[in-house]
């Protein structure tokens, strides 16, 4: 014994073999950990799936390309399918973007969910300022004719209507409520079900866990139903943040959705670990604030006891998940890595965000192994 150090000396040889046995033991511990898949692991229990960016469907990264084929069996396109792309002058369509992604989402033999039809943000520029009444409409109904016609068949479900609900649960001010009525809602999904009689059809939404909205979403799928009109899920977006994920609002939200008779999804999922100056879950994308060294803690690396802490949050969302396994249909990833994760940059600018269940460089993090972990026996 090296009593200065406490260290035990061993035998030169002895040392080596130890060695040898550790790097075995390490090459190993890789191959599982490699080999492990999220959407093997809860192939009997609902859909795992990411959302692709433009880049990542051309392909180019042959890891990043690994790990989408290795772990997802949904898709969703984070920007590439949005009003603003798809049609940016009036009656003018930009499907090439939107084909490739279809084409390898269909390759890759993922389930598509298109995202989203009809949606107050990320407008064309020259719906901005629009407010005819007769404009608006033929942009409404031509949009959702031509892009949920186009794709019938090609996706399996469509976010028809996305975000329409303000936190109290009454209808967001947008230009579609202003000009069109409060009936538009219903027209939306009226005119998608007409389009594409073979696509699901979803409304899409975040903090609609919390009580308040959580009603006015609710009214909202009963009135489609009353309508004689069809919806099949509805999906719970999910940007929480460790340490104030509201698992008791989200246990309820299954039950209350679902006994509506629809699906329930977890569409956009990330736990951000930074601080959040605009305050709650929103993710109300024209909300943002001005960067500052105390708003971005972590840009080296996060410390291990807030890794630690995210991975636990995962593991009791995936449990909860689990438990109403009957229900929940999807879960979505809102990103591949944390590299690629819109809250770099929402709702500051420039910060080193770690949301994801994979970092930069597509290494599987704890909270990957926590999320596995959920699978155990006994769930």
């Amino acid at each position: 014994m090296n009593t200065k150090t406490g260290l035990l000396r061993l035998p030169l040889y002895t040392g080596l073999i130890l060695l040898c046995h550790s790097s075995v033991i390490f090459k190993l511990y890789s191959q599982q950990a490699s080999n492990a898949s999220l959407k093997e692991t809860f192939a009997a229990d609902f859909l795992i799936g990411t959302a692709l960016n433009s880049r990542q469907i051309k392909a180019t990264d042959g890891a990043e390309l690994q790990l989408i084929q290795g772990q997802f069996n949904a898709a969703t396109p984070e920007n590439l399918m949005k009003a603003q792309l798809l049609q940016p002058q009036w009656n003018r369509y930009e499907f090439e973007e939107a084909d490739r992604f279809i084409a390898f989402a269909t390759k890759h033999n993922m389930k598509i969910n298109g995202h989203a039809l009809i949606w107050h943000s990320q407008l064309p520029r020259f719906m901005q300022q629009m407010e005819d009444v007769d404009s608006v409409r033929q942009y409404f109904v031509r949009h959702i004719r031509t892009v949920a016609g186009r794709y019938d068949g090609k996706v399996d479900s469509w976010d028809v209507v996305n975000e329409a609900l303000n936190e109290d649960g009454s209808l967001r001010n947008s230009i579609f409520l202003r000009v069109l009525g409060e009936d538009y809602i219903v027209e939306a999904f009226r005119l998608a079900q007409e389009a594409a009689p073979n696509t699901k059809l979803y409304y899409n939404d975040y903090n609609i866990e919390q009580p308040r909205k959580r009603a006015g979403a609710i009214a909202l799928i009963k009135k489609i139903q009353a309508a004689g009109v069809r919806i099949d899920g509805v999906g719970i977006q999910g940007h929480w943040h460790v340490g104030r994920v509201p698992m008791e609002h989200i246990e309820q939200s299954i039950r209350a959705f679902s006994a509506l008779g629809v699906e329930v999804m977890f569409t956009e999922l990330d736990l951000s670990v930074l601080p959040n100056p605009l305050g709650g879950n929103t993710a109300e994308v024209s909300r943002t604030a001005k960067y500052n060294k105390q708003l971005n803690p972590y840009p080296d690396g996060m410390p291990d006891s807030v890794q630690r802490a995210q991975a636990q949050a995962y593991e009791e969302l995936f449990r909860l998940f689990l438990k109403y396994r009957e229900e929940v249909t999807r879960i979505t990833l809102w990103g591949v890595h944390d590299g690629q994760s819109w809250l770099n940059n929402w709702p500051v600018r420039g910060r080193t965000n770690y949301p994801l269940l994979f970092d930069r460089q597509m290494v599987p993090k704890t909270a990957f192994y926590q999320v596995l972990k959920s699978k155990s026996p006994g769930n």
